[in-house]
């Protein structure tokens, strides 16, 4: 506390806004501040400290209060005056309010204002206490108002919360801030999602990891996405376009922005994060070592981990070993390029040749307008599904208005919610359902074939995370090793089993033979 060398009156300034933005963007505080200095030039005050809290005013609990109370607790002789703008900015409640004024009280300091005239006796009491009457109720009047437009809002299909990854809230002309796309955060955000629910990533710590790789997302240093902030991102409906508010008696429905992935994906990636049955992502894989946990040793089944080595000549070498004590390879390493130039041989002997690839075009094709065919059939069956579920809604709406028991009304709620998203899947259903053109034939058939013609050539030139891809879309099960011999016969996936297949029958040349019939008789 400074002296008071002019025998002025001693005054400290409290100032408050509502929230931490109002003291970035807007000048509140700077105008109580200057109204109360000026308050004090006119009573001959000397202002020795300011304070400031951005805090709601039905709260008593605040760290400049605090602050204030500690410092004028010091100095009780000298009766320092707490100036206040407003009777609103000392609290917007009533409790809060008389709190506030016992604290002040209770430090030996007194409360004035240019607003409003304080005093002890009954009268200025009931006006100061009606003044905080009506300041809390203008402070529930506007969270009324606040909460009535944002439902308002949800309901109409727009959200009126912050956007989440991958969207940016932008103001358009007569429909105030909608969702917007907001690339390239959307194509990652919806590449992580899509790649949960196909298998791509098997697990959260493995989505958490591809959006942390991603450079979009990175603000200076550390992680940016945790576990629990990703399994919030996967879990929430907005990304597959709905909106809603079960709290708010708002239930989720379709919304007015664009959707990053289809309704039906929501409920795979929502299921899955239920199941829990995906072992974690291992934390040791790395870009020097990719086959580590799928490689796994032909003597006791043991996932092959690695390693760096140091020699005498501070040289350093990768390997890859069993680390199993009772298996007879433990310890006995092979090195990193001898292992993966084997595996690269094993991809290299998977590519098929040029007329394997033209039958099966040609199958495939077949199978594509087969498809086409059958998708008119599909589209009435699902529209017919959507007609019977829409009955069924309906039935079950009239139901649930005359009941009264609250655990059956929650049971019918469910079964309501239960019909609405299986009316959304097939929605969703009706749209792929309708008839491919050439166009979409060519591009999905180059683009599985350009995968199918040369894995090897990704294995080269992709990252680590490509590497893993590739190893789950080539290879059922891990391929065993034997120090000596080499890789065990690999079990592929379903697409290089056909083109194999394919190839061993171009290979063949059918025997010659007459007409006459294989057996006699």
């Amino acid at each position: 506390m400074p002296e008071n060398t002019k025998n002025a009156k001693l005054a400290v300034i409290y100032n408050r806004v509502s929230s931490h933005k109002q003291t970035v963007e807007g000048h509140g505080l700077k105008s109580q501040e200057v109204r109360c200095r000026e308050f004090a030039r006119m009573k001959s005050y000397e202002v020795v400290a300011v304070f400031v809290d951005d805090i709601s005013g039905g709260k008593s609990e605040r760290p400049g209060m605090r602050n204030m109370l500690t410092y004028l607790t010091q100095y009780r002789k000298n009766q320092v005056v707490v100036i206040i703008d407003d009777i609103s900015r000392l609290a917007r409640g009533l409790e809060a309010h008389l709190a506030l004024r016992a604290s002040i009280k209770g430090v030996g300091a007194e409360l004035e204002s240019p607003s409003i005239e304080f005093g002890e006796d009954s009268d200025s009491i009931l006006v100061e206490n009606l003044l905080a009457s009506v300041s809390q109720h203008q402070r529930q009047k506007n969270s009324e108002q606040t909460h009535n437009r944002m439902r308002g809002r949800l309901l109409n299909g727009y959200w009126p919360f912050h956007a989440p990854k991958g969207y940016k809230a932008e103001r358009r002309r007569g429909y105030g801030k909608v969702l917007m796309i907001d690339e390239p955060k959307a194509s990652i955000v919806r590449e992580a999602l899509c790649g949960f629910a196909s298998g791509r990533f098997r697990s959260q710590a493995e989505v958490t990891r591809f959006l942390n790789a991603a450079q979009v997302f990175r603000k200076g240093k550390g992680v940016k996405f945790k576990q629990d902030h990703v399994k919030a991102l996967m879990l929430n409906p907005l990304y597959a376009g709905y909106v809603g508010r079960p709290e708010w008696e708002v239930p989720w429905h379709r919304g007015e922005h664009e959707a990053l992935i289809t309704y039906e994906t929501h409920l795979r990636i929502r299921d899955k994060l239920r199941e829990q049955s995906y072992a974690a992502a291992r934390k040791d894989i790395s870009s020097d070592f990719p086959l580590r946990g799928f490689i796994i040793c032909d003597e006791c089944g043991t996932k092959l981990t690695g390693y760096w080595a140091r020699s005498h000549t501070l040289k350093r070498y990768a390997y890859y070993q069993c680390r199993l004590k009772s298996c007879a390879y433990y310890g006995k390493a092979v090195p990193k390029a001898k292992l993966e130039e084997e595996f690269e041989q094993i991809l290299k002997r998977l590519v098929p040749d040029s007329r394997t690839i033209k039958i099966f075009r040609a199958l495939f094709e077949r199978a594509w307008k087969e498809r086409a065919k059958r998708s008119k059939a599909e589209e009435t069956e699902i529209k017919s599904a959507i007609k019977q579920l829409e009955h069924r809604i309906d039935d079950s709406l009239d139901q649930l208005s005359e009941l009264e028991n609250r655990k059956v009304i929650k049971a019918f709620e469910k079964r309501v919610s239960d019909l609405q998203e299986q009316q959304a899947v097939l929605k969703e259903k009706l749209v792929e359902v309708s008839p491919k053109s050439t166009e979409a034939f060519e591009k999905v058939f180059e683009l599985a074939m350009e995968f199918l013609s040369s894995p090897w050539k990704y294995w080269q030139n992709g990252s680590l995370e490509t590497k893993l891809i590739l190893i789950r879309l080539t290879f059922q099960a891990p391929i065993a090793y034997r120090r000596g011999s080499g890789f065990r016969t690999p079990k592929t996936t379903f697409p290089f089993k056909v083109l194999k297949v394919l190839s061993a029958d171009v290979g063949q040349v059918a025997a010659r033979r007459g007409i006459e019939p294989l057996f006699p008789g």
